[in-house]
């Protein structure tokens, strides 16, 4: 008897949170949705990253500036919260 399928990333939109492949979830958070799924397509039709450095590299710097936009607001907080105190 054979394992399952591996479930691949779910792309609709209007599934259930609970329904959602967690990591989906974690980078639709990010607002970099549409550049993640650009560079699976683009895997997907090439089957090599070398051919996909455009897609990667959009999808890379919307991650970076997620992160610094993330790690500024976290600053900011604890710099509030420490003038609270």
């Amino acid at each position: 008897m054979s394992a399952p399928a591996p479930r691949g990333h779910n792309r609709t939109k209007v599934a259930a949170d609970n329904d959602e492949d967690p990591l989906d979830q974690m980078i639709s958070r990010t607002g970099c949705a549409d550049a993640h799924y650009a560079v699976q397509e683009c895997m997907a039709e090439h089957q090599d990253w070398r051919k996909c450095q455009k897609q990667v590299e959009h999808f890379k710097g919307c991650m970076v500036t997620y992160q610094k936009q993330k790690t500024e607001e976290l600053q900011r907080r604890r710099k509030l919260a420490q003038e609270a105190s």
